[in-house]
């Protein structure tokens, strides 16, 4: 058992303290994975948000099926797919841009520490949406291939797939950055 699952227990037997830990252990990671279906990293955060509200307050059951972490997170896909599918409906006006500048850096900086992984980052930025978040899964979450197919809701062969569509475009786009690499 994970330390995500113990802590998750904790909570619905009664300790409050245990989904803090929580939160501070996913909230990071799962932010930047939740970015990747944003429009700014302040829009990822209304989503991490919502998803830990949502395990707060639904209280859904860990089965233990799979990770904490792998079931976190494909909780955290479901929601934000819900909450865009609602926003198609009703558009709503941005947050301040300058307020999610300022937030995305700060967020970056915490997690992407050297320049090549500034500019992996940004040229992951322009990928297509399921490659952005194959790559992010795998290398940056270190998923593997089946908790990866569980979180995106597809089978093996397609996640190892679009990683390989996934890491050719990234290449290229790195290339194009003139990013030199021993292998990729």
């Amino acid at each position: 058992m994970d330390n995500g699952a113990s802590s998750y227990r904790r909570f619905l037997d009664g300790d409050r303290n245990s989904f803090t830990e929580l939160v501070t252990e996913y909230w990071d990671g799962l932010t930047l994975y939740l970015s990747g279906f944003a429009c700014s990293i302040t829009e990822a955060e209304e989503f991490a948000e919502e998803v830990f509200l949502k395990l707060y307050a639904d209280k859904p059951k860990f089965a233990g099926k799979s990770s904490f972490k792998t079931w976190l997170y494909a909780i955290g896909r479901n929601t934000v797919l819900n909450m865009l599918r609602k926003r198609r409906k009703v558009r709503e006006l941005p947050l301040d841009d300058f307020y999610e500048a300022s937030d995305k850096e700060d967020i970056e900086k915490n997690h992407i520490h050297d320049e090549n992984k500034r500019l992996l980052y940004g040229a992951m930025a322009e990928l297509h949406g399921d490659y952005r978040q194959v790559l992010y899964l795998v290398y940056f979450e270190n998923f593997g291939v089946a908790e990866t197919a569980e979180i995106m809701h597809k089978n093996e062969k397609q996640v190892s797939n679009l990683l390989y569509r996934a890491k050719a475009a990234l290449k290229k786009n790195l290339e194009k950055e003139g990013f030199e690499y021993e292998e990729l």
